[in-house]
């Protein structure tokens, strides 16, 4: 059988170097993703449309994220898979330069239109390209670094918008995205060697996975998980403001606690997979969802707010370290096509738990929103409690 990482790859010290590359070119995209959410009214204003329509470039590009993720493995399935990454790579600096210059709408969203493509097509690929550059027993810290990228751009993206857009204006807090995404192509390009496409009799379709029932299984608790935490975690800042009554410098400075716990989560995980696979994904959305009970009971108090959102960002982004490393176990020889089916699972739970979080807050309070986002959880613990049942109780 065909060993699930290149050999010559493992001597040259695991090829960290290529791996914090991608790390690097994973937290500017989900800066860049992100960073409207703080340039909403400067953009419309100066573009002449409403912040409704000046919002629509945060959706378009998960629209093109959940395409692009589901298409790629297909369309790239005879190219290098170092061209195919440093391609997403030049997509994204591509992005950067269509939005920072765009003279009208139109042209604002192809710039975040090919944004999605960058981020699906980058992320579908993430998972199985870190299994040729390290080891099996490494392949959960080498995701826990791409993670790490993620919870540290998830965290400085709003406010570092709203702080440069004060000064140098939205097109130039978008124009910072081109100088990191060029350092991040030639880090790449130095560091990524070539990575032949693995000979199939056909390429893997990544809802053909869906028939397996450990993949379907293990996708619904994805699913949960993802809806769940962002039912809860999209209205986060209106609920500090309005129900823990928090001043902007407080709010902030706890969601920078929140993005400092998940990168410290995602190292501790990273150790943890190694031995106990199943047993992180049952624990962590139960965690989470007496968290967010925790927050309807004690949202009035600041210090215990406070605690359960550090804890929060500890458990929440390291989740998808975990889900990453089911991924690499259960599809070893098609972990190009599930991972594009696990993202278009995640981008389509999360734009799901926003718009019901969003009508839930809207009809009955925001506690309603945390509810439902504790019930999916538990939802999810359920179906990973099933899919260990499925993989063997002896797999832990």
């Amino acid at each position: 059988m065909e060993t699930t990482y290149d050999t010559r790859l493992v001597e040259d010290r695991a090829a960290w170097g290529a791996v914090l590359s991608m790390a690097l070119c994973v937290a500017v995209l989900i800066a860049s993703e992100f960073m409207p959410v703080s340039l909403l009214s400067p953009i419309a204003a100066d573009l002449g449309i409403t912040d409704g329509r000046a919002g629509q470039a945060i959706s378009i590009s998960g629209i093109f994220a959940v395409l692009t993720s589901l298409l790629v493995v297909g369309l790239t399935r005879q190219v290098d898979r170092r061209l195919v990454v440093t391609g997403f790579t030049v997509l994204l600096i591509a992005s950067g330069l269509a939005v920072t210059f765009a003279p009208n709408y139109a042209f604002l969203m192809v710039g975040r239109a090919l944004l999605g493509v960058a981020i699906g097509g980058f992320w579908s690929m993430s998972t199985a390209i870190v299994m040729r550059l390290v080891p099996q027993d490494m392949v959960p810290r080498g995701l826990a670094m791409l993670n790490a990228g993620n919870a540290i751009a998830a965290t400085i993206a709003a406010p570092l918008g709203s702080f440069l857009g004060a000064y140098v204006g939205w097109r130039g807090a978008f124009f910072l995205v081109v100088p990191l995404g060029v350092l991040a192509l030639v880090w790449q390009w130095i560091s990524l060697p070539a990575l032949p496409p693995r000979r199939r009799k056909r390429p893997g379709n990544p809802l053909a996975l869906l028939g397996r029932p450990p993949v379907a299984i293990g996708m619904a608790s994805i699913m949960m998980l993802f809806m769940g935490q962002f039912a809860l975690f999209t209205y986060l800042r209106p609920f500090l403001e309005i129900v823990t009554r928090l001043d902007i410098a407080a709010l902030s400075a706890i969601l920078l606690a929140m993005g400092l716990a998940g990168v410290i989560g995602t190292w501790c995980i990273g150790r943890l997979l190694r031995f106990r696979l199943f047993s992180v994904l049952i624990v962590i959305p139960l965690v989470m969802a007496a968290l967010a009970v925790g927050l309807i009971f004690l949202g009035t108090q600041p210090v215990p707010v406070s605690l359960l959102l550090f804890a929060w960002g500890f458990f929440g982004t390291a989740a998808p370290v975990g889900w990453g490393t089911w991924l690499s176990r259960t599809l070893p020889e098609d972990a190009e096509a599930g991972g594009g089916l696990q993202v278009a699972v995640i981008q389509l739970a999360i734009t799901g738990g926003a718009a019901i979080g969003g009508t839930l807050v809207d009809t009955v309070g925001w506690w309603g929103a945390f509810a439902f986002g504790a019930a999916l959880l538990c939802g999810s613990a359920l179906t990973a409690l099933a899919a260990w049942r499925m993989a063997g109780r002896s797999v832990s």
